[in-house]
């Protein structure tokens, strides 16, 4: 067999050895080659060389590629494609294979290295250690162009191996170098004695490491440091705590610590935050709890038992004896307005007094008994319902005077009133020889009436929302006058406890300011219930005020309208109408505007809550032309300007400009003034007559009879009711001359004449008269009284009954 196996080797060499006469062309052999592939004597896959001349099998190839890897350790696959001649593809692709099939090599970023590769680098690396003590892996990545993460995977299971050297933060070193290091470390750190940054340690130990090193040195990273101090803390070669990594407190410093914190509360029962700050302890208030269990942590402070139980005691005095304490002034001064709050409301006296309403805490610190409280509540009460009282009616004085400054600007006339009145006393001799004198003003007929058809049933409630002003902002203005500020409330509150004073009224934390922010409401509470009740107790009196106000005017006003027409007569003779304009304002319409501006005065006093005596509503109102003025002032809004406006028509000439402004004002009063028409003229006329005719039949005097007598005349001739004044008979008696007999205006003028000589001699005469004059006087008055039948008898007739 084996002699066989010879022969056909030696049959092949030399067949192979023979040259063939027929050469096959390369297109023959691609063909043949292809043919065999499909008749499947050729059963694996076949790749093609670079150059297209040679064929290779994919085993031949990847024993090819084992072959260049175990022979240079590292290659790359596109070296590996030039020097096999087959394309990268395939290279690729076989590479993988053989990475995958053999655990000891890697592909990395185009390149196969094998182990055996680093085994060679790490013994390099470790020789490079031994000249300088440190390299950098981010150096070797550099050199050996792979990155630096790879170089740190292949190191690491090296380490203490092959690599005689310690790995740490991207740096190698070696055992030598990292006990230099430790030992600086470790005396470092043993050399600190107060909390430190362990951060601000390292940089001085990475300068002293740099000149150790030289200026080729690498620099040490501060992770190196912790790690080594880390470690060291762990085999407890130093003593401490480390706090988040870097904060590093010695034990030495920790018990210094915490016998100065013990040494502090034992003899003070306290100790502040602040102390605690100074002694190096953020952490204060779980320090002291994790410490003293039985203590109370405050605001600024962590306090003992003991503290609590010292100012229940002072507290407990205090409230019994219905007084108040400050709580800050029994405390050391590190403690605060919050910490002596809490304080007192961890007192069991406190809390008891707080829920029995015996005590209040005012200003966090004040301590007040509820019977101290009321006892210098109840004298500032008294006082305030005075200041009230008073506010309300100087608000009624001063406020119309500022909202209606344009009704100020209106002339009160007063000072030419004045020059009348002292005119009028240095020319009344004069006056008195030519004319009967004005005491006859005053005695002028009323006529009675009782209408009241025709009413408006809701004058009252007119009057009522317009007399106290239309604007809510001046209401408020004025609600608010009657409550006492707080500058007066606190020194009424220092009269009654002059101690007080000290605590000066510009400090907001002062007892005395809290004192008056809690009094001050109360207060208010009080006057505001007051006026209710007084607003409540005025409501019906109001009311009946309005009503009679306005049964007065509607009878007044009809009658000034009366009077008024009469006026009409003397329009030519204008000194005659000027005389009878001023005396009807002087007369008739003063009593009306004095009703009116009194009533409304009287009014808004009651609408401001303002105690009101009651007055007699038959007496006659009568104002002098200041008082007029100043009761006008003080009502509120456009009711003060036409109460002014009112008040200067009364001081003016001329009736109707008096009209217009009454009727202005009761308009805006919300009054009812009634127009007199022709059946109320001719009733009131008739009245009038009636009353006059009276008058005439029993009056004695014979100077006040002639003005009655001349009413009565006008009446008659003219169906008018005139209101003349004694320097005015003259003039009206003149105006009757076409009205009149010539025996009966005889009988007029020699009456009037033989009055005006009658009052001339009583003007004349002095205390002691003589004989002479005083038998003239008399003379004169018999004269006058045998003629008054015959005057009489004028408007009468003769059937009228004579007086003597």
């Amino acid at each position: 067999m084996d002699e066989e196996l010879l022969e056909l080797q030696r049959q092949f060499e030399f067949a192979q050895q023979v040259k063939s006469n027929v050469r096959l062309s390369d297109r023959n052999v691609v063909e043949l080659v292809q043919k065999l592939q499909e008749l499947r004597v050729i059963d694996f896959d076949l790749l093609h060389t670079v150059t297209g001349k040679e064929y290779i099998t994919q085993e031949q190839l990847k024993n090819e590629i084992a072959a260049e890897i175990g022979k240079l350790g590292r290659v790359s696959v596109i070296d590996l494609a030039d020097t096999i001649g087959v394309d990268l593809y395939h290279v690729e692709k076989q590479a993988q294979d053989v990475v995958s099939s053999d655990p000891g090599l890697m592909l990395v970023q185009g390149e196969i290295i094998s182990e055996s590769y680093w085994d060679s680098i790490a013994e390099e690396i470790n020789e490079r250690l031994q000249e300088c003590s440190q390299i950098s892996v981010a150096e070797l990545a550099g050199q050996l162009q792979v990155g630096s993460e790879l170089v740190q995977s292949v190191l690491e299971p090296r380490l203490g191996t092959l690599v005689k050297a310690r790995l740490e933060g991207g740096q190698l070193y070696t055992p030598a170098y990292v006990a230099r290091v430790t030992a600086m470390v470790r005396g470092a750190s043993r050399g600190i004695f107060v909390p430190s940054n362990l951060s601000a340690l390292w940089t001085p130990l990475q300068q002293l490491v740099q000149e150790m090193n030289g200026s080729g040195g690498v620099a040490v990273e501060n992770a190196f440091f912790q790690s080594i101090f880390n470690r060291l803390l762990k085999e407890e070669e130093m003593l401490g705590s480390l706090r988040a990594g870097t904060h590093w407190t010695p034990s030495v410093f920790a018990v210094a610590q915490k016998e100065c914190v013990d040494s502090f509360f034992s003899q003070n029962s306290y100790i502040p935050y602040e102390t605690m700050q100074k002694l190096g302890i953020s952490q204060a208030v779980q320090f002291l709890q994790s410490r003293y269990p039985d203590g109370k942590p405050l605001s600024a402070v962590f306090i003992h038992s003991s503290m609590i139980e010292m100012l229940d005691s002072t507290t407990e005095d205090a409230i019994e004896q219905n007084s108040w304490i400050d709580s800050l002034s029994v405390l050391p001064a590190s403690f605060t307005s919050q910490d002596a709050n809490k304080m007192l409301l961890l007192c069991p006296s406190v809390q008891s007094a707080l829920k029995a309403e015996k005590a209040l805490i005012l200003g966090e610190s004040y301590l007040i008994s509820s019977g101290f409280i009321k006892g210098i509540y109840d004298q500032i009460e008294k006082e305030a319902e005075a200041f009230s009282i008073q506010a309300s009616i100087a608000s009624l004085i001063d406020h119309p005077s500022k909202s209606s400054e344009s009704a100020e600007s209106i002339p009160a006339n007063t000072d030419k009133g004045s020059k009348k009145k002292k005119g009028k006393s240095a020319s009344m001799k004069a006056a008195t020889v030519e004319t009967v004198p004005d005491d006859e003003e005053d005695a002028r007929p009323k006529s009675k009436r009782n209408q009241k058809k025709g009413r408006d049933s809701s004058s009252s409630q007119k009057l009522e929302s317009k007399a106290g002003g239309k604007k809510e902002s001046v209401k408020a203005q004025e609600g608010n006058s009657f409550i006492p500020p707080d500058e007066w409330v606190m020194k009424k509150i220092v009269d009654s406890v002059p101690e007080f004073e000290d605590e000066g009224m510009e400090n907001p934390d002062s007892i005395l300011k809290h004192l008056a922010d809690l009094m001050r409401p109360m207060l208010i509470n009080s006057l505001k219930e007051r006026r209710k009740k007084i607003f409540t107790e005025n409501a019906d009196r109001m009311k009946r005020l309005v009503d009679d106000l306005q049964k007065k005017l509607d009878e007044s006003f009809l009658n000034m309208q009366l009077y008024e027409k009469a006026l009409e007569l003397f329009e030519d003779d204008q000194s005659t109408s000027v005389v009878l304009h001023r005396h009807l304002l002087r007369t008739t319409a003063a009593t009306i505007a004095d009703t009116l501006i009194h009533d409304l005065d009287i009014l808004n006093k009651l609408k401001n809550g303002i105690e009101v005596g009651d007055s007699k509503a038959q007496d006659p109102v009568l104002l002098e032309s200041s008082e007029r003025t100043a009761l006008a002032k003080n009502l509120n809004g456009s009711l003060s300007k036409k109460a002014l406006a009112l008040v200067e028509a009364l001081e003016g000439k001329r009736v109707d400009a008096f009209m217009t402004t009454f009727r202005d004002l009761a308009e805006e009063s919300g009054l009812v003034l009634k127009k007199l028409d022709k059946k109320l003229e001719r009733t009131l006329l008739h009245a009038y007559r009636k009353d006059l005719i009276s008058q005439v039949s029993t009056e004695s005097d014979p100077v006040a009879l002639l003005a009655k007598v001349v009413s009565l005349l006008y009446i008659k001739a003219h169906n008018k009711a005139l209101q003349a004044p004694g320097r005015a008979i003259a003039a009206a008696i003149s105006h009757l001359k076409d009205k009149l007999d010539e025996s009966a205006y005889k009988t007029l003028t020699d009456y009037h004449t033989a009055t005006v000589t009658l009052l001339a001699l009583l003007s004349a005469s002095t205390g002691e008269e003589d004989a002479c004059s005083a038998d003239r006087i008399l003379t004169k008055r018999e004269l006058l009284e045998s003629q008054m039948p015959v005057l009489r008898s004028l408007v009468l007739g003769d059937s009228q009954p004579q007086q003597s």
